[in-house]
């Protein structure tokens, strides 16, 4: 795709409410179909996607991964191009595509963190291109966790979760599940919302929820 048409997609994935979060150049040790040369991260950055979520959905029943396969499925046919998931099956390596993407490193929590967005993004799908991308333009950023003395996300767990090398998701979970943690549970992870990086895309208070107790639920299934 040449540079004049790297605006239109990104307006075309802005447009259906997805952040554009990274590419890379394909190769071999990837898993995809051998005509795939491009792949480009798309996933949430702030509130946007989730509100677009909540305008075609119900989110007290509805699911989010169907949602977003539905809508990036069209988006994708639209742009002449393929869609991958992180969820469901087969799964991809999506946390080293990022890496290689410049759209983030593993945080402290374990967590992706990306140089602008913070910890308040998610990546959604990876979009297949068949030509080789001349962008876009990756994110030319330190880590930030690398200058951050204070570590406040290692701080913020009232019940010491994180600790820098792994998750307590059990304690997590139990903290969740009682009357001392419910102000976690409708208002979102205090250890993330710790993290001062990218503030000004931190996620709205049905959105945190949203996804606080999907996180529940889905460790309770395990059960």
């Amino acid at each position: 795709m040449s540079e004049s048409r790297q605006p239109e997609l990104y307006v075309r994935i802005v447009a259906a409410s997805f952040t554009p979060l990274g590419w890379f150049a394909a190769t071999a040790q990837d898993g995809l179909p051998a005509d795939v040369k491009s792949v480009v991260l798309i996933g949430n950055a702030g509130p946007a996607m989730f509100q677009r979520f909540a305008r075609d959905r119900d989110p007290e029943s509805d699911r989010l991964d169907d949602w977003t396969r539905e809508t990036v499925d069209r988006l994708a046919l639209s742009l002449g191009a393929g869609a991958v998931y992180p969820f469901g099956t087969p799964t991809y390596p999506f946390l080293r595509w990022a890496t290689r993407a410049g759209a983030g490193r593993v945080s402290p929590l374990g967590l992706t963190i990306h140089p602008v967005f913070g910890l308040w993004h998610a990546y959604r799908a990876a979009l297949l291109f068949p030509a080789l991308l001349d962008g876009p333009a990756t994110v030319d950023a330190a880590h930030p966790c690398d200058t951050c003395v204070d570590q406040p996300c290692l701080k913020g767990c009232p019940v010491v979760a994180f600790d820098g090398a792994g998750y307590d998701v059990a304690a997590c979970v139990q903290h969740l599940s009682g009357v001392a943690g419910q102000s976690c549970l409708s208002g979102g992870c205090l250890a993330r919302q710790a993290c001062p990086v990218g503030r000004e895309f931190a996620y709205l208070p049905q959105q945190a929820r949203f996804h606080m107790r999907a996180f529940v639920r889905s460790q309770t299934d395990k059960a």
